[in-house]
């Protein structure tokens, strides 16, 4: 379980769910209006929102509710079905970070959110990058 200090999870220095939540919410608000986020989502963001909330809680250190209703996290397994590249990583990167700032927790629990986020993101890259335009293809 992720921790800040030897007694204390990141889920509780944080805020507990109340943090998440929020948190998730900001960042729903700007993949609401992402040219290249948008697409991989259905209309209606709210069961993706409770289960990113659901997600970040478990893994930080709250409740297995994630778990217990939907089994292991399985990442790069559900995110398979859509094409993330550079530019998805980055855009997803940018408005969780943005969403991070808007609000940001103690420094102890930013500086291992935004460790986590950036390493999750680069995970999830599962599609080369189209070549620039004039670019040859390998």
């Amino acid at each position: 379980m992720p921790a800040v200090g030897e007694d204390i999870t990141v889920y509780e220095a944080a805020g507990g769910t109340t943090f998440f939540a929020g948190l998730v919410e900001r960042f729903y608000e700007r993949v609401a209006v992402d040219e290249v986020l948008r697409p991989m989502y259905p209309n209606d963001l709210a069961g993706a929102k409770d289960r990113l909330t659901l997600f970040l809680v478990q893994y930080w250190g709250g409740p297995t509710t994630y778990s217990d209703q939907r089994g292991h996290p399985r990442l790069r397994m559900r995110h398979n079905p859509f094409a993330v590249d550079s530019a998805a990583r980055d855009a997803w990167l940018r408005a969780m970070l943005d969403a991070l700032e808007e609000a940001p927790p103690p420094e102890s629990v930013r500086s291992a959110l935004v460790e986590y986020f950036v390493r999750s993101a680069d995970f999830m890259r599962n599609t080369p990058d189209a070549p620039a335009e004039g670019e040859p293809r390998l």
